[in-house]
C-alpha cells in the first residue's frame, strides 16, 4: 500500500490545478510568512511560498530557512536542527527569537535557539549575512538570524472588537510524524490577547530504499529492522504562547508568557539523546514611535532544565547514563532609530545577557559513582554591548552604512568533581588541574561594519560591504575538562563522534569579511531577476580542534586515521570563501493555463585551516537547487530538483567521513480557498539513498559511553521518500 502513495499524491498535484481553474484569488488567506532582508551583502530574499510550504508540514523552524542563498542545515534532532552560513554553524551565528537571545543548555546543544521556535507561530524571517550590520550582530562572526512572531493585532475604530481563531495539523509518511496547531486572538482597539499552542511528533525516520542499517562493533546487539534510522524519533514536542499587548498613542507593550516541553527527542549523530527538555520564556517588549524616530526596549528571562540519556534504541546496551542541565539567561535591550536629518539615520543601543549554567552527571554505580560528576559546576558568561551605526541615503542611487560596537564578554566556573576523585587516572587528576587554574576570562570584543550600495539604474544595484566581527568561546569550548574518553565523548557540539575537551585559556575569534553583490532585475521584479554574492572571510583565532595527547588520551588517538578520536579546542587561523547565485525567469504566460516560472539558487563554500592546512569540518559541497513553479488561480505547484555534489574535502583532524553525491526530486502543492490552505508534498520521489553532507556521524546504534563501541565510517543517512499533507484553517 505504502508504495501507491505516492502515485496517488502526484494524482492529486496534477488534479487540484484544474480545479482552481477559472477561480478568483482567494480574498481573505492564511497568515503569510513575511520575509524581509537588510541591505546587506550577501543576502537574498527566501521564497515567502516555499517558507509557507514548510511552515505547514514540519516542527522544525530551521527548515523555513532552506531557500535562503548560502544556508545549509546541519542535521540534529527531528525539530533541531541548526543553520549553516557561509560555513559557520551554532553560536558563530546570532539568533533571535521574538527579540529574545535564547541560549542552548547542553553539552551537545541539542536544545538550541530555533528548536525553540514554533513554525506555526513564525510571520517573520530576517537572514543577515556577509558583512552584516552591528546593529543586528555581536558575539557572533558567521550572520545573524531573527524570527519574529505576528505582532499583536488591535481593532480598528470601526470593529470596535476583533476575534480571530486559526488551527492546522500535518502529516508525513516518513515516519508517522503528525502533529497540530492552534491559535486565538480577542482584542479591543487598545488591549490584545492571543493564546498558541502546538504539539508534534515522530518515529525514526526510514532512509532510502536499498540503505541497510548497519550492525553496531563487536559490543553492540542487533541492528534496527526496516531501513530506519536510529535515534530520529522524537515525542511531544509541545509549545503554548500567551501574548498580552496594549497600544496607546503610537506606543506598544507586550508581555509574553512561553513554555515548550519535549518528552523526547533521538539525535542519530550524537550518543545521548534528550530525554527530557522544559524551557520556560517571559518577555517584555516596549516601542514607541516619536517624532525624532523610534525607541524599542526588551527584558526577557529564560530558565531551561534539560535531561539527557540513551533513548530506547541503544539503552539494552548497559544502564545508562543521565545527564541534567539547568541553565538561566537574563537578557536586556534598549536601541533606538533616530532620525537626523532627512538623511541621516543613527540607530544606536546598549546590550545586556548574563548566563549560568549547572551541567551535572548523577552516578549509576561502579566508577561512575559514588558521587555525581560535575561537566560545569556554576558556569557563568556575562556580556554588555553597545553600539551606534550611521546609516545615509546620499541621492537615490548611493546609500552608506557605518557602525560601530563595543562587547565585553566574562566568563567563569566553579571548581569540579569527577564520579570518584579518588580514583586519579579516571576522574582526580584532571578535575585537580582544572580546579588548580584561573578560570575567570574577560575579553574586550569591538566590531565594525560599513556597507555602500549603488543603484545606477532601477533595474540593478550593486553592494560591498566590510565587516570586523568577534566572538568569544561558549562555556563548554572553556570549561569541558575531563580527558576521560566516555566523559570527553558527551562534550561534542558539532556531531562528528569524536570527544571534546575544553581550554580555559582560548581566545576570541576576529573575522574579517568582504562581500560583494550584484543585483540584476526587471523593473517589475516579480519578472525576472539574478543575484550574484561573492564572499571572504580571514577568522584569526578561529577555534578548531588538535589531537589530544595528554591526560588520559592514548598515543593511539594522534595517529588513527579510521576511527573516533579525542580532541581539545585550540585556536587557529581560518579562511572561508565562496559563491552564491539565485535567481528566477518567466517560463510560460498565465493566459491559458496558468504561469510557469523557473528558479535557481547554487551554492559554493570553501573552509581551509590555514595553520594546518586541514579542511575546516562541516562545509558543504557545491549545491544547486532548481525549481519549476506553476500558478493557477489558487493554485500553486512546485517540482524542484536539489542536487549536491560529493564532499571529498573533509577534516582528516576530525577523521570526517566522505560523502557521495545525490539528486532529489521533490513535488509539492499548496491550494487555497478564503479560510482555508491545503498543502500536498512528496519529497524524495524516487526514494532515493544519500547522506547528508552535513548530518554528521551516525552513532545512533550501539553504546553511547566507549569509542570503539559504534563502528566508524558511516554517515547519517538522508530521510527515504515521504507523502506529505497538512490543512489550515482561520477566522
Amino acid at each position: 500500500m505504502t508504495r501507491l502513495l505516492p502515485r496517488h499524491a502526484v494524482a492529486v498535484l496534477l488534479v487540484l490545478p484544474l480545479l482552481a481553474a477559472g477561480e478568483d484569488p482567494p480574498t481573505v488567506t492564511m497568515d503569510e510568512i513575511v520575509v524581509t532582508l537588510r541591505p546587506t551583502p550577501g543576502a537574498a530574499r527566501p521564497d515567502p511560498a516555499d517558507l509557507a510550504a514548510q511552515r505547514a508540514v514540519t516542527g522544525d523552524a530551521a527548515q523555513l530557512l532552506r531557500s535562503v542563498p548560502g544556508l545549509s542545515l546541519h542535521g540534529a534532532g527531528g525539530i533541531s536542527s541548526l543553520p549553516v552560513i557561509h560555513g559557520l554553524a551554532d553560536d558563530r551565528i546570532r539568533v533571535e527569537v521574538d527579540g529574545a537571545d535564547l541560549m542552548p543548555a547542553c553539552p551537545n546543544h541539542m536544545n538550541s535557539a530555533l528548536s525553540y521556535a514554533e513554525p506555526a507561530r513564525v510571520a517573520g524571517v530576517t537572514v543577515f549575512s556577509g558583512a552584516t550590520p552591528v546593529s543586528v550582530g555581536g558575539d557572533s562572526i558567521g550572520g545573524a538570524i531573527e524570527v519574529k512572531s505576528a505582532p499583536p493585532e488591535f481593532a480598528s475604530a470601526a470593529e470596535g472588537f476583533l476575534a480571530r481563531g486559526m488551527a492546522g495539523s500535518f502529516y508525513r509518511s516518513n515516519g508517522n510524524a503528525h502533529g497540530y496547531n492552534l491559535g486565538a486572538t480577542a482584542a479591543g482597539r487598545w488591549l490584545s490577547l492571543s493564546y498558541d499552542q502546538s504539539d508534534s511528533q515522530s518515529d525514526n525516520y526510514r532512509a532510502g530504499a536499498s540503505f541497510k542499517p548497519v550492525a553496531p562493533g563487536r559490543e553492540g546487539g542487533p541492528p534496527i529492522p526496516g531501513g530506519l534510522v536510529g535515534s530520529s524519533a522524537y515525542r511531544g514536542a509541545a509549545s503554548r504562547a500567551l501574548v498580552l499587548a496594549l497600544q496607546q498613542w503610537n506606543q506598544t507593550l507586550e508581555v509574553a508568557l512561553s513554555q515548550q516541553t519535549v518528552r523526547f527527542e533521538g539525535f542519530p549523530n550524537q550518543r545521548m539523546d534528550m530525554t527530557g527538555n522544559d524551557n520556560r520564556l517571559i518577555s517584555a517588549r516596549y516601542q514607541g514611535q516619536f517624532g525624532w524616530g523610534d525607541l524599542e526596549a526588551r527584558l526577557s528571562y529564560q530558565v531551561t532544565r534539560h535531561e539527557m540519556d540513551m533513548g530506547p534504541d541503544r539503552f539494552f546496551y548497559g544502564t545508562g547514563m543521565p545527564m541534567d542541565t539547568r541553565a538561566k539567561t537574563r537578557g536586556a535591550l534598549v536601541k533606538g532609530n533616530v532620525i537626523l536629518s532627512p538623511r541621516d539615520l543613527l540607530r544606536t543601543g546598549v546590550e545586556y545577557q548574563f548566563y549560568t549554567l549547572f551541567d551535572w552527571w548523577p552516578p549509576v554505580g561502579g566508577s561512575m559513582g559514588p558521587n555525581a560528576f560535575w561537566n560545569v559546576d556554576y558556569g557563568q558568561r556575562r556580556k554588555v554591548d553597545a553600539f551606534a551605526e550611521w546609516e545615509a541615503r546620499w541621492s537615490s542611487r548611493w546609500t552608506s552604512l557605518l557602525g560601530v560596537r563595543s562587547d565585553t564578554v566574562s566568563t567563569d566556573a566553579g571548581p569540579v568533581e569527577g564520579y570518584d576523585n579518588g580514583l586519579a587516572g579516571a576522574w582526580g587528576d584532571d578535575a585537580a588541574a582544572f580546579n588548580a587554574s584561573g578560570r575567570d576570562r574577560t575579553d574586550r570584543n569591538w566590531d565594525l561594519s560599513a556597507l555602500l550600495r549603488a543603484t545606477p539604474a532601477p533595474s540593478q544595484s550593486y553592494e560591498v560591504g566590510y565587516a570586523r566581527a568577534s566572538r568569544s568561546p561558549n562555556l563548554y569550548q572553556r570549561y569541558a575538562w575531563s580527558t576521560n574518553a566516555m566523559a570527553a565523548l558527551m562534550n561534542n557540539l558539532v556531531g562528528d563522534g569524536n570527544g571534546y575537551v575544553g581550554r580555559v585559556d582560548l581566545r576570541p575569534e576576529v573575522a574579517h569579511t568582504l562581500s560583494l553583490t550584484g543585483d540584476w532585475h526587471a523593473v517589475a521584479r516579480e519578472r525576472w531577476g539574478l543575484r550574484a554574492t561573492g564572499y571572504y572571510t580571514r577568522v584569526e583565532d578561529y577555534i578548531d580542534a588538535r589531537r589530544c595527547n595528554f591526560g588520559q588520551c592514548s598515543a593511539a588517538n594522534t595517529t588513527t586515521t579510521d576511527g573516533f578520536v579525542l580532541l581539545q579546542y585550540v585556536n587557529q587561523s581560518a579562511r572561508l570563501y565562496g559563491l552564491d547565485l539565485s535567481g528566477h525567469i518567466p517560463l510560460a504566460a498565465p493566459e491559458t493555463f496558468g504561469s510557469l516560472t523557473g528558479t535557481a539558487k547554487l551554492g559554493y563554500v570553501r573552509g581551509e585551516n590555514l595553520t594546518t592546512g586541514d579542511a575546516l569540518y562541516d562545509i558543504m559541497p557545491p549545491n544547486a537547487n532548481l525549481a519549476i513553479v506553476h500558478r493557477l488561480g489558487a493554485w500553486t505547484g512546485t517540482t524542484e530538483v536539489i542536487a549536491v555534489a560529493a564532499k571529498d574535502r573533509v577534516s582528516r583532524v576530525r577523521n570526517e567521513v566522505r560523502t557521495g553525491g545525490y539528486c532529489l526530486v521533490d513535488l509539492r502543492g499548496a491550494y487555497e480557498w478564503k479560510h482555508a490552505r491545503l498543502d500536498l508534498a512528496v519529497e524524495n520521489l524516487f526514494d532515493r539513498l544519500y547522506s547528508n553532507p552535513l548530518g554528521g556521524a551516525y552513532v545512533g546504534q550501539g553504546p553511547s559511553m566507549t569509542s570503539n563501541g559504534i563502528r566508524w565510517g558511516v554517515p547519517v543517512p538522508g530521510p527515504g521518500r515521504s507523502v506529505n499533507i497538512a490543512l489550515s484553517i482561520s477566522l
